[in-house]
């Protein structure tokens, strides 16, 4: 049993992670295609990359092997002389269970010591990959935009000497409305030794530059304008910031992200975070009561003490306002309305400060889950596929792969969803990150029982059974029906 489930188990593994892997890849194509990075920074991206999609393509390859590996031993009836022979089917799925345990145990290892460190420089990597310059490569025929602030069109090259002929060059450094505009005979290109400039030669052309407004007044207030510059020369140089180098980002930019850090780091971030916004919501409800309401800023201000609720009892505000003349009342109410726009503008800026905070939180208490649900949905995906198997008796990479996918697509459209919700502060981060597990588990439970008793609940020939004998009877009560029908027509034509 565990050579078999653990061959298969290799093989969808492998497989789950290509496909995922090309998926990923797709992804961050834009920030790989055009660079000029050397292949070693390519494989690199390629492992870290592996290793970030490892938790998807675990449950989905234990999915898929214990689905084949049970499907395959019910076709060949192994499964059947196994249980003639008094072995129950718990028995036989203990090696796995096992196996299957000791998979979730090194899960949770790896979600917790090794995913951090391979995320952190995976997105270190993706960022130094999204600031280095494109690749130097100027086509012939069609205007070239990869040097920021310049659009380059040159209309012939010579591959072998590398000379370009009838260039014509937009310069927007300085803005559209001060743009350069230069064409040229011929040029040619160059990188400076350290590989951060490029030099730019032109032969035999001229430039048009727009300058910006000099007004002159005259004696009748008239504006003269200058609107361009014409310069010709035999040779003009060009010196462009080009950064053609691959610099890495140093690790440390997120040291403070939620990605980088393993259970005891997360639990530590969210108890601190936690008081300093309890601490912070103390304060502002304090400011909020003891300077806002019933006038208390002037009482504050004045060093009056604050009026109590046995002294605002006696007092009734509608009496009050009533006492006032029109002016008084008009200047109260505008009082009162200005303070309650104000009232309504510091809660809403204290709700701001406090939901950084909450979002903070929100974020390492995902992750946090996330390493515990990863292990958990390992198990239960065995416990679905196993019976599965056992129930369809379908080996192979058939009916397996459909079902497979369509559980997995299941799964991952539930965990999505309760990632969303807890990431939006809609539901507890708790209920979200767990509400895949707490669905997939009583499904797992329900195959499991009727793997164990022996149920034809997937069998196709006991469903073909149930629609004939359905159909069956509807044809019989159609046909009495009709039958009844007839016979009361020709009673009412008697």
């Amino acid at each position: 049993m565990l050579k078999n489930f653990l061959g298969l188990f290799l093989m969808t593994f492998l497989i789950c992670i290509f496909i995922l892997l090309m998926q990923f890849v797709w992804m961050h194509v834009k920030d790989l295609v055009g660079k000029g990075v050397e292949i070693g920074v390519l494989m690199e991206f390629f492992v870290y990359a592996v290793v970030s999609v490892v938790p998807l393509a675990l449950p989905l390859a234990i999915l898929l092997a214990s689905l084949m590996t049970f499907g395959n031993l019910g076709e060949k009836f192994e499964l059947t002389a196994m249980k003639s022979a008094g072995i129950s089917l718990f028995r036989i799925m203990l090696p796995l269970i096992t196996a299957v345990s000791m998979i979730c145990v090194g899960a949770f290892f790896f979600s917790n010591y090794v995913l951090p460190v391979s995320q952190v420089k995976l997105w270190t990597l993706i960022f130094s990959l999204r600031k280095k310059s494109p690749e130097l490569e100027i086509p012939a025929g069609e205007f070239y935009d990869g040097i920021d602030g310049y659009n380059i069109y040159v209309r012939q090259k010579d591959t072998k000497t590398g000379l370009l002929k009838d260039l014509m060059i937009y310069d927007l450094t300085n803005g559209f409305q001060n743009a350069t505009v230069m064409v040229a005979d011929s040029g040619r290109i160059y990188f400076s030794d350290d590989n951060k400039y490029l030099l730019l030669k032109l032969y035999d052309g001229e430039s048009f530059e727009n300058l910006k407004q000099q007004q002159t007044f005259s004696s009748g207030n008239i504006k003269e304008r200058v609107p361009y510059r014409r310069e010709m020369f035999k040779q003009k140089q060009l010196l462009i910031d080009f950064d053609s180098e691959f610099s890495r980002y140093d690790e440390n930019i997120l040291h403070d992200q939620h990605v980088s850090k393993d259970v005891i780091e997360l639990v530590h971030s969210i108890d601190s975070v936690n008081t300093i916004a309890h601490g912070r919501s103390r304060e502002q409800s304090k400011e909020i009561v003891e300077r806002r309401y019933f006038s208390r800023e002037r009482n504050a201000n004045l060093q009056l003490p604050a009026l109590t609720k046995q002294e605002l009892r006696p007092y009734d505000i509608d009496s009050l306002y009533n006492t006032l003349t029109d002016g008084k009342k008009e200047e109260a109410y505008s009082n009162a309305l200005t303070k309650a726009r104000t009232m309504s503008d510091q809660v809403q800026y204290n709700g701001l400060m406090l939901d950084e905070y909450q979002r903070y939180i929100r974020k390492h208490a995902i992750e946090l889950h996330r390493k515990f649900t990863l292990a958990f949905a390992c198990l239960i995906f065995f416990f679905i596929g196993a019976p599965l198997g056992a129930i369809i008796r379908k080996g192979g990479l058939g009916a397996p792969v459909v079902i497979s996918v369509v559980m997995f697509i299941i799964y991952y459209i539930i965990d999505n969803s309760g990632y969303k919700m807890a990431r939006e502060g809609l539901w507890p981060v708790w209920a979200g990150m767990w509400l895949s597990s707490a669905v997939l588990l009583p499904i797992g439970i329900f195959l499991t029982y009727k793997a164990a008793t022996d149920s034809a609940l997937l069998n196709p020939e006991v469903w073909l059974k149930q629609m004939d004998r359905i159909k069956r009877r509807v044809s019989a009560l159609w046909h009495r029906f009709c039958k009844r029908k007839s016979g009361k027509k020709i009673s009412n034509q008697i």
